[in-house]
């Protein structure tokens, strides 16, 4: 038999209506986003859109789906140990109530709010000029590194917190030391929410384009090597639209993007659910 009063029923009632609303309208922008890009995108789509090679004619988007995956991946590369890592010792073995912990914390969030154009900047001046890389992948997948390192990092942090101090001790109980805690008990469990940060983080790298386009530029074509200048798919977007001569191929590489991004998280997921079942 429930305690509330009338005016507690009409207090939750309230909450309920509100919750249902920001659900729906959520929702509903997710829908009229994604309905207008297909719309619009799919009568687009032709097998000439995925020509090896990009020209004038064909308006390839094969080339920048290739440059994508490789700069998700390199991105990946130097942004995800390292802010896996510095997420382990802030969780597990700094001080708590640490004055470096808070700095740390607080420079990380401050870096998340930091417009990409910035990032692209600084890329430019760091990576292409002082670095001599040029415009370049290796450019582009650095700057965005620095972008998805704090995502990266803050996520795996709360997953660590998140991990009951149960499994430590048990651990610990058992004659298990630290390290072996970690990465045997404590990485595992937190496994999902790591990946939910990876998965931020990986669509920012796809979704990016003004810092990709001081640092990695705007070159149609697949590069030989990391060196060499290429476009992803956001930025094959921004520059289909801004010459106003292929809008339509425009929207056609938006529903690509957007089936990229989907399988990309579906991979996620699918790595998240096999770590869990062999944990248990």
């Amino acid at each position: 038999m429930s305690n509330q009063t009338p005016h507690g029923k009409g207090e939750a009632k309230v909450l309920k209506a509100l919750v249902w609303a920001a659900g729906i309208i959520t929702m509903a922008v997710l829908l009229v986003i994604v309905l207008t890009v297909l719309i619009n995108g799919l009568p687009h789509i032709k097998p000439s859109l995925f020509s090896i090679h990009y020209n004038t004619k064909n308006v390839s988007l094969f080339p920048a789906m290739i440059n994508t995956l490789t700069m998700v991946g390199l991105s990946l590369l130097f942004a995800a140990p390292i802010g896996i890592f510095s997420a382990v010792y802030l969780a597990e073995y700094a001080k708590r109530g640490s004055k470096f912990v808070a700095f740390i914390r607080l420079t990380s969030e401050t870096l998340t709010g930091i417009p990409s154009i910035i990032f692209g900047i600084f890329g430019m001046l760091m990576f292409v000029d002082a670095c001599h890389m040029g415009y370049s992948m290796l450019a582009g997948a650095l700057t965005l590194a620095l972008m998805i390192l704090p995502v990266i990092m803050r996520a795996t942090e709360e997953a660590l917190h998140a991990v009951p101090d149960s499994y430590r001790e048990g651990s610990f109980g058992l004659g298990a030391g630290k390290l072996r805690t970690i990465f045997k008990i404590v990485l595992p469990a937190a496994t999902p929410g790591i990946l939910a940060g990876v998965i931020l983080g990986v669509g920012r790298v796809v979704g990016e384009t003004a810092a990709l386009i001081y640092t990695a530029g705007t070159v149609a074509q697949i590069p030989k090597n990391i060196m060499g200048s290429g476009r992803t798919l956001a930025v094959h977007m921004y520059s289909l639209w801004t010459e106003g001569m292929n809008v339509d191929q425009s929207y056609a590489t938006a529903v690509v993007l957007l089936v990229v991004v989907i399988i990309l998280n579906l991979i996620s997921d699918l790595i998240a659910k096999k770590v869990n079942k062999a944990n248990q």
